[in-house]
């Protein structure tokens, strides 16, 4: 009896992922679940220089003040709730110092220019189609800071608006770095803020853009995050207290198909020894000082030194 239906996805076997590889995520929280994955199994990654980023908008205004290297001045900050705020990042690179935000938003364009130049794979995962218009200058904002919500215009972006932000954002990357392969998703993680049936509308106009662009040829990718929890893990034991995350047991699901169809058998043996080494590194002894967990110790450190010789990039 077959009780679940099953999204088939082809195996990578052009450019898969392996410890040569170096990553570049943006975009919704979903991509740092991923990343922090990637990161545990130690493979060479970067995400979010400037924190979460919802929609494609916020994505391809950070790629373009990348590329051109835009330099943050006073003139793109602002003053409130006693921090320090931009309306271009994430709230978790808000400061009470105005100097100290404006060093963290230059150094994040300046890693984003360097990691868009050097990256062979760059994964860009869209959270929501609803955006918010600054009325004082009329430009969407990627996090509106608690600034009061009557300045703000509240609109959904149109499928061809989504995918003119794409195709600006593919050409930009492939201006600097046309060798790198380009991995869309869709977070599936609800925005049900925006409302139930918005949501939903949101995705769809998410989903139907990106297959817009998508050439396999062409290096630009899809990968079904949203499919596989919407279809596959159809069931609300999925989703953290709030109904609205996936939980461990999705994300390590997703995690896995996203493993098994995008990263080379070669780096599967190498992510099974790092596993290992992480598992033992995170044991509490009883007795700290016992000569059996010493030589615990010495076999852990035996088994890292021998990935890093390997690995040279790897560390614990």
């Amino acid at each position: 009896m077959n009780l679940q239906t099953h999204i088939p996805i082809n195996k990578e076997t052009r450019n898969p992922i392996d410890y040569s590889s170096s990553i570049f995520l943006l975009g919704s929280c979903f991509s740092e679940n991923i990343g922090n994955k990637l990161g545990y199994f130690k493979f060479q990654t970067v995400q979010n220089p400037l924190g979460i980023l919802f929609h494609p908008k916020a994505i391809e205004t950070l790629v373009t003040h990348a590329i051109n290297e835009k330099e943050y001045t006073e003139e793109d900050v602002f003053f409130l709730n006693e921090r320090w705020h931009c309306f271009d990042a994430h709230s978790q690179l808000s400061n009470v110092s105005k100097e100290d935000l404006l060093t963290h938003l230059n150094a994040a364009v300046q890693e984003t220019h360097q990691q868009l130049k050097e990256s062979s794979h760059i994964v860009l995962t869209l959270g929501t189609a609803w955006v918010y218009r600054f009325i004082e200058t009329d430009t969407l904002v990627a996090n509106c800071h608690k600034v009061p919500q009557k300045k703000f215009l509240k609109e959904l972006l149109s499928v061809d608006e989504i995918t003119e932000s794409l195709e600006a954002i593919i050409s930009l990357i492939n201006s600097v770095n046309p060798k790198a392969t380009i991995l869309l998703t869709v977070s599936p993680v609800r925005h049900l803020k925006d409302g139930f049936v918005e949501n939903q509308q949101s995705k769809a106009h998410l989903i139907s853009a990106i297959h817009q662009v998508v050439e396999p040829r062409k290096r630009v990718h899809y990968f079904p995050s949203y499919e596989l929890m919407m279809d596959e893990l159809r069931d609300y034991r999925f989703y953290a207290e709030d109904m609205i995350h996936p939980n461990a047991t999705a994300i390590n699901y997703i995690w896995e198909k996203f493993a098994g169809s995008w990263i080379s058998e070669s780096a599967h043996n190498t992510m099974k020894k790092v596993e290992s080494v992480q598992k033992r590194l995170s044991h509490k002894p009883f007795n700290p000082n016992s000569e059996e967990h010493q030589q615990f110790l010495q076999k852990v450190t035996t088994d890292a030194q021998t990935i890093q010789q390997e690995h040279p990039h790897i560390s614990f």
